[in-house]
C-alpha cells in the first residue's frame, strides 16, 4: 500500500523533528481499514505519544497530519 503525506503532514513533521520514516514504520504494521483514523502511539525518542490522523483508500493511506500529543494525554 502506498503512503502519501499532505502538506499539511510534511509541515507538522519537519516542524516536531518527525521523521517521515517513524510515520511510515508505524502505519505499515497497522491492519487498517477504509476511512478516517486516528492513531495515538508512545515512541521512544518523544516526550509525548504521537497522534497520527489518516485516510485510508484501497491501495492509498494519505497522512492528514501528525504531531506529539501535549500533556500525555491518550484517548
Amino acid at each position: 500500500m502506498e503512503i502519501k503525506f499532505s502538506r499539511h503532514a510534511k509541515r507538522r513533521a519537519k516542524l516536531y523533528e518527525i521523521s517521515e520514516k517513524t510515520v511510515t514504520d508505524i502505519l505499515t504494521n497497522m491492519n487498517l481499514h477504509p476511512g478516517e483514523h486516528e492513531i495515538i502511539k508512545n515512541i521512544s525518542g518523544f516526550k509525548y505519544p504521537l497522534k497520527i490522523v489518516v485516510s485510508v483508500e484501497e491501495d492509498l493511506m494519505t497522512v492528514i497530519t501528525n504531531y506529539p500529543l501535549k500533556k500525555g494525554r491518550k484517548k
